[in-house]
C-alpha cells in the first residue's frame, strides 16, 4: 500500500506486521510520522530496514511517540544512555520465551523499538504475535471466561533464565533484584482502537483466585491461541534495522538458536497507561513499588 506521502506500507503477514519502504527515520516530517504512527496500530509491528540510526536518533524517533521510560526497572541502561537497554546475548540476555515487555508493573510501557547493531550469520531472528486475533480467534465461551479473568504478572520467574551458566544466574539476580507482581486483565482493552487482545505473557504465572496448576492449565490454553503461527511476524534482521511494535497487544520471542555467536540490539520503549479490562476495571499493584524511577506514567490513577 503506497502512502500519501510516497512510501510504501508492505504487508508481511496477513494477521500481523508490515514493513515500511522510502522514509529515512532521521528526517520524518509530521504527516508522515502520522501515517506510520497509524500504520503501527494497524499492523501491530512495523519493520524498516537499513536505517542505520545512532542511539540518538534511535531515541529521537522513539520519543515522538510519547514520554520514554528508562531501559529497565532492575537491568542497568547502556552507559550514559539511560533510555537504552543493550540486548546482548553474549552476556547471557536471550529472551528465547514469549513476553510482553515489563507486564510485571502496572503501567508497562506502550511500545518498543528495536535496533539491530550485530546480527549472527543465522538464526537470532524476533518473533512477534498478535494478542488481538488470538481473542478474536477464542471460541465465544472461552472469550466470555477469559474477560473475566485477571492474572498475576511477576518479575520473580524463570522467563529470562535460558540456561544455568554464570552469566545467565548473574543476569537473573539484577533482573530480580526489586520485585514485583501486578494483577492485569487477561483481556486488555486497546486505549486506542478499543480492541480487545489476551494480554498474558511469560510475566503472568497466576489466575487471580485460583492455585497454580489450575492457573497454569488456563493460561496454557489461552497462550496457545497467541503463537498459532498464522498470528506471528519473524523479522530476519540485518545490521541497521529497526523494529517497533505495540507493546500493548503483541507477545515478541528471540529464539535461542545462534549458538555462541554475537548478537547485540539496543532497546528503547514508550511509557504506557494502566491496562484496563473489559469492564473497565485498572490494574493493580500486589508487591512492589509503583516504578517511578522506570516510568514517567508510574502513580497514574
Amino acid at each position: 500500500m503506497s502512502s500519501d506521502s510516497g512510501f510504501d506500507i508492505r504487508k508481511i503477514g496477513g494477521r500481523v506486521g508490515a514493513e515500511v519502504v522510502g522514509v529515512d527515520l532521521r528526517d520524518v516530517s509530521d504527516g508522515v510520522f502520522a501515517e506510520i504512527k497509524a500504520a503501527l496500530l494497524e499492523h501491530k509491528v512495523l519493520g524498516f530496514r537499513g536505517q542505520d540510526l545512532t542511539d540518538d536518533d534511535q531515541i529521537g524517533f522513539a520519543s515522538r511517540f510519547g514520554p520514554l521510560t528508562g531501559a529497565h526497572p532492575t537491568v542497568p541502561s547502556v552507559e550514559g544512555r539511560p533510555e537504552i537497554l543493550s540486548v546482548d546475548g553474549e552476556e547471557g540476555i536471550r529472551s528465547n520465551h514469549w513476553h510482553t515487555d515489563v507486564t510485571f508493573i502496572r503501567t508497562p510501557p506502550k511500545i518498543t523499538t528495536l535496533r539491530a547493531l550485530v546480527i549472527p550469520p543465522y538464526g537470532g531472528n524476533t518473533l512477534v504475535a498478535n494478542a488481538a486475533t488470538a481473542y478474536r480467534d477464542l471460541p465465544r465461551e472461552l472469550r466470555e471466561f477469559a474477560d473475566r479473568l485477571w492474572a498475576v504478572h511477576t518479575n520473580d520467574n524463570d522467563y529470562i533464565r535460558p540456561a544455568r551458566t554464570q552469566r545467565g544466574d548473574e543476569y537473573h539476580q539484577v533482573f530480580t533484584s526489586r520485585k514485583w507482581k501486578t494483577a492485569h486483565p487477561v483481556v486488555r482493552v486497546h486505549p486506542d482502537r478499543g480492541e480487545r487482545g489476551l494480554f498474558i505473557n511469560g510475566f503472568a504465572q497466576s489466575i487471580v483466585g485460583l492455585n497454580s496448576r489450575e492457573s497454569q492449565a488456563i493460561l496454557q490454553i489461552f497462550q496457545s491461541y497467541v503463537v498459532r503461527p498464522e498470528n506471528i511476524l519473524r523479522w530476519s534482521w540485518s545490521p541497521g534495522d529497526l523494529l517497533i511494535f505495540d507493546n500493548q497487544i503483541t507477545q515478541h520471542y528471540a529464539p535461542d538458536d545462534y549458538g555462541d555467536l554475537p548478537r547485540k540490539l539496543h532497546r528503547v520503549t514508550v511509557a504506557g497507561d494502566v491496562p484496563v479490562g473489559v469492564d473497565g476495571q485498572k490494574s493493580y499493584l500486589i508487591e512492589g513499588d509503583d516504578a517511578a524511577h522506570f516510568t514517567p506514567t508510574a502513580g497514574a490513577a
